[in-house]
């Protein structure tokens, strides 16, 4: 077995509930999410078994990629509250001995931030090297060009040209969202500074948006021509985990984080090898605490990209990047991350589990066992404890509002001469890993718009219908069936049994010792003769396996309501999760 980490810190064992603030609770009844409606809630939050909340960006926006395009970073964008709402939140959540964790989008400001203004003035402005300005490029008949051939994330060049001075800007995302050139110690300093006003607010960590885009190659090169037939190119090898990332992390750690005791988790977009993460996480870096590689989220991506047909997901994906990282970590003295839910993402239970009603509430149970029974600080998408799932797939494009699903149907629309007859393949992955299925409405009852604001306001985004089926807090709160209080006695027994499932060792079964479709590991304990295996079945369809040894083994917990039958084999029903135990004093 692998060893595990075993220095004990808060973080490692917390619980961070994301919340997408939009999508929250509304309290004033303009279908926006809102900082008092979160306040509203946080005695529900705790009653989960979270400790920590973590905010997607509710700073001061235009809105134009939901917040990740900020105009002011001190100030509130006005339907969440104000800041003495933020004050009181973590006020409350002080109350509770729980943490506030803000997002901290610095790799890009939107346009309409004070620092662009100034910037794009002039060639001669004192800001204007604190975004990447160029000249244009001209091609053999005099047409302008942008000065490389890299591609946006959302398509499009990754350039926006700018009549005020005749030059380019580089916006890896939107037009709208200018990158930041972290070159200029001055920039670097302003960041710093915003950074600490936070911090002295009482926030107690941030997740790093983008993190590894903030050091691009000096020179900007062209990125290497791998689609022949488009006109922009990737660039991810020059704009990505640059020369001077670790600098830049390090003075960050150094001169802001650590005064505070402060706790990072960076987005790491592009760069997934073990190396190149420990060289992050590692304990004797002093960068960042933990990271989100985003593989485990990437896992049905089609071959040329997230929305591209040919993907899919199979359990033996899981079992190897579990496996890796499970393992990789303690080996540079670095921690994990644990999650299958985020903001920019399908929920789990629609794309690794089922949303059939016959076996939704079995996996989700089972998605919820594999969380957390692994060690890593761990992450709930606000929802997932109650198995919200995606839209569903009777639902059209014009249910889905999102920027970056939106820009690609749109973009093979036009491909396809605009005959919407010809997207049901890009339709099924949309239904699949939108962006907009993380942030639906949260699910409170089965009432209208799902509790999420009053009957008569009308929600910024679509309500799920499923909501009335029983998919809701009010109706799954007192149910000890249900998804919620699976979740609430999971977390409780990941906390009572740290030493195995948090601190523990890991072991992964090869899928020739067990099922294709059935994942399967061990956790030991390093001090005592406590041990666990955790079985999974990832199919709808009864999974055998044969482990002699467990015959001896008693069940900690299952996610059915008898335990499987066990002979020489042990038969694992639809979506069933089980884990035995051997030594424990349950």
């Amino acid at each position: 077995m692998a060893p595990q980490n075993t220095e004990r810190q808060p973080w490692k064992e917390a619980v961070i509930y994301q919340i997408y603030p939009a999508s929250f609770k509304d309290t004033d009844s303009d279908g926006w999410g809102d900082l008092p409606g979160i306040i509203s809630k946080l005695d529900y939050i705790r009653s989960v078994g979270a400790d920590t909340i973590w905010l997607s960006p509710i700073y001061a926006s235009p809105q134009n990629d939901m917040g990740y395009d900020v105009s002011d970073y001190r100030s509130i964008h006005a339907p969440y509250g104000t800041l003495e709402d933020v004050d009181r939140l973590i006020s409350e959540l002080r109350a509770r001995d729980m943490k506030l964790w803000m997002d901290l989008v610095v790799n890009h400001t939107s346009n309409e931030h004070e620092w662009f203004k100034v910037s794009r003035r002039s060639r001669d402005s004192a800001k204007r090297d604190w975004y990447f300005w160029r000249d244009p490029k001209y091609d053999a008949e005099g047409i302008r060009k942008p000065p490389n051939n890299w591609k946006g994330m959302f398509g499009g060049s990754a350039w926006t040209y700018d009549e005020t001075t005749g030059q380019y800007y580089l916006s890896l995302f939107l037009p709208s969202q200018p990158d930041l050139n972290w070159t200029n110690s001055e920039l670097r300093e302003a960041v710093h500074d915003d950074i600490r006003f936070w911090l002295d607010h009482g926030v107690d960590g941030f997740r790093i948006d983008s993190m590894n885009l903030m050091s691009k190659h000096p020179d900007l090169p062209d990125g290497e021509i791998t689609c022949p037939d488009e006109e922009y190119q990737s660039g991810d090898k020059w704009f990505a985990s640059g020369p001077r990332m670790h600098e830049y992390l390090q003075e960050l750690r150094t001169k802001v984080f650590d005064a505070y005791n402060a706790v990072t988790v960076g987005e790491l977009g592009f760069t997934k090898d073990e190396e190149s993460v420990s060289k992050y996480v590692a304990k004797s870096r002093h960068e960042i605490n933990m990271l989100f590689t985003g593989d485990i989220i990437d896992m049905d991506f089609g071959p040329n990209g997230k929305y591209t047909p040919g993907g899919g997901f199979h359990p033996r994906q899981l079992r190897s990047l579990t496996e890796k990282w499970q393992t990789a970590m303690p080996r540079f003295d670095g921690w994990n991350t644990l999650y299958l839910d985020n903001h920019d993402s399908g929920r789990s239970v629609s794309r690794y589990g089922s949303d059939d009603p016959r076996y939704r509430t079995y996996a989700a149970k089972m998605l919820a066992t594999y969380l957390t029974t692994l060690s890593g600080t761990l992450f709930l998408l606000a929802g997932q404890e109650i198995g919200m799932a995606n839209l569903p797939k009777d639902m059209g494009i014009d249910q889905y509002i999102d920027v970056e699903g939106k820009n690609y149907y749109n973009k093979v629309l036009q491909s396809r001469g605009g005959d919407h007859s010809k997207m049901a393949d890009i339709m099924k992955e949309l239904q699949l890993k939108a962006r907009d299925h993380g942030r639906l409405p949260m699910q409170w009852t089965d009432g209208p718009n799902a509790g999420f604001t009053s009957p008569e306001a009308c929600p910024w985004m679509t309500v799920n219908p499923d909501h009335k089926l029983g998919w809701n807090v009010e109706t799954q709160q007192d149910d000890p069936n249900s998804v919620l209080s699976f979740w609430k006695e999971s977390l409780a027994f990941r906390k009572k049994f740290v030493d195995v499932f948090i601190y523990g060792s890991f072991e992964m079964l090869p899928e020739s010792a067990t099922h294709e479709k059935v994942v399967a590991y061990k956790r030991k304990d390093h001090s005592s003769d406590k041990e666990a295996l955790v079985l999974l079945n990832f199919s709808d369809q009864n999974s055998t396996v044969t482990i002699p040894w467990v015959t001896r083994w008693v069940v900690l917990r299952g996610n059915y309501s008898t335990a499987p039958i066990r002979g020489e084999m042990i038969a694992l029903r639809p979506y069933e999760a089980v884990v035995y135990c051997s030594g424990f004093s349950i």
